[in-house]
This record gives C-alpha cells, structure tokens and sequence, in this order.
C-alpha cells in the first residue's frame, strides 16, 4: 500500500500545469488532493473530474493565497472534507503578469508562502511534510545572474525559500518536515512561455545549457516523489540542469 493512501494532500496553484499534474500523481498513489486556484474554477473543477475518474478523491478549492483568510480557509477545507492534513506542497508562484502591481511577485512567492505554511501548521500532522517548489533560476539567484525578465520572480522565489527554511525548527517541533525541489525551465508551463516572448530564444538557450528541459509530466513525478522520499528534513532536490547552475557558481 502506498504511504500516501489515505493522508489528504493541498496542492497550491494545481488548476493547471505542474500543479495539477502533481495533484493527479498524488492521487493516483491514494491521497485525497485539494486543489487549488485563484480565478479558473472551472478548470480546477476538470481536474477534480479527472481524479475521480481515474478512483480518487478531489475537491477544488478557490482561495487567493495573497490573502490570509484565502490560505486558512484553503487548510481549513483540507481538514473538513477529509479529516486531516498531511501534506503541503507549495507550488502556486507569479509575478510576471503585468496587472497585478509591482510588489505582486514578492506577495505572492514570498508572503504567501509564509502565510500557507502559517495557516498548515495548524493543522499538518505529525510526520507530515512540506514540500517547497522552486526553480534554479530562483535557488541560485544569489550566485547566478538571472534574466532581467525573471529577476522580480527569482529574487521574490528565493526569499520565499529562504524565509520557508528559516522556519525549520518550528515545523521540526510539530513532526513536519520540509524538503524543497529545484527545476530547471520546464517546457510548456506558462512562465516559459511568457518567458520565452519576453525574450525570443530564452528556451532554445537553457535547453541548449541543460542538456535537456523537463516536460510538465516528468518535473510534476519528480514533486510527487519527493512527498514521500526518505530524506533529512531541509533536503534541497535539484532537478535537471544542475550542474550548468553549480558550475557557474564555482566559477
């Protein structure tokens, strides 16, 4: 039996892309998911249907995880609907859209996360976990230099993970642990995409420097197995393209 049948999952931003693909691989493996969105219920509502079409179990939720009573009643839903929960995977981010203000990326990837975790800890059980998703652009922004395009979301990303971590030893006294994964570009999400408008040729560029870029499908089965994986608490997984990031940072 799978360690995640049964245990109740929140999935931020899982109404699409990685999220939505992460939520169906948790599903799969037993867990009732919460899926999450801002504004498209709809088709938050489609990935419900495909979960319970496949056997799980699902339930949308739309909550704005820039507004603190948005993240509790999200943790909040978890519990009622399924009596628990066990797993928080904080995989909503932004910041490139162009009507949201300019301090939208740093509401968003940092504060909310802060808020999210706030709000789960009241609620994850103990040997819950917390998993933290991120890009390479965003985990090594202090050593790295990023796209000017990308440099508001990778700062904003990288404090997020930074204020998360700093809070280690309050989740560790709660029995949760905290673990984040790193990825490179991942094809076909929207940031790439609007990315790849921003500047023509980005993709072509980090795929070329990565050797390969992982598909939404491949990234989302590297987030899920994380939810479960028997590592240290703090554990950073780097996924894809590492290597160009580490090598840069020695040099």
């Amino acid at each position: 039996m799978s360690a995640l049948a049964g245990k109740t999952a929140v999935v931020t931003g899982s109404s699409r892309g990685v999220g939505a693909a992460t939520a169906k691989l948790l599903a799969a493996e037993g867990a009732n998911v919460v899926i999450n969105y801002r504004q498209k219920a709809p088709r938050a509502n489609k990935v419900v249907s495909e979960i319970e079409a496949a056997g799980g179990k699902a339930v949308a939720v739309g909550a704005d995880l820039t507004s603190a009573e948005g993240v509790s009643a999200l943790m909040q839903t978890a519990v009622d609907t399924f009596g628990s929960l066990d797993l928080l995977v904080l995989n909503a981010s932004g910041g490139m859209e162009a009507d949201l203000g300019e301090d939208y990326a740093m509401r968003l990837n940092r504060d909310a996360q802060v808020n999210a975790l706030t709000a789960g800890l009241e609620h994850l059980s103990t040997g819950g976990r917390v998993v933290f998703v991120t890009s390479h652009q965003a985990h090594f922004i202090d050593e790295v230099e990023t796209m000017p395009e990308y440099e508001l979301v990778a700062t904003s990303k990288r404090a997020g993970e930074t204020a998360l971590t700093q809070r280690m030893g309050e989740m560790s006294d709660k029995g949760v642990s905290f673990v984040v994964v790193s990825g490179d570009m991942i094809e076909g999400t929207v940031t790439a995409t609007l990315l790849n408008r921003a500047r023509p040729g980005a993709l072509e560029a980090r795929r070329e420097a990565a050797g390969k870029l992982y598909s939404v499908e491949e990234f989302a089965a590297e987030v899920a197995a994380m939810a479960t994986a028997d590592v240290e608490t703090g554990h950073v997984e780097l996924v894809g393209g590492a290597e160009d990031f580490r090598a840069r940072t020695a040099n």
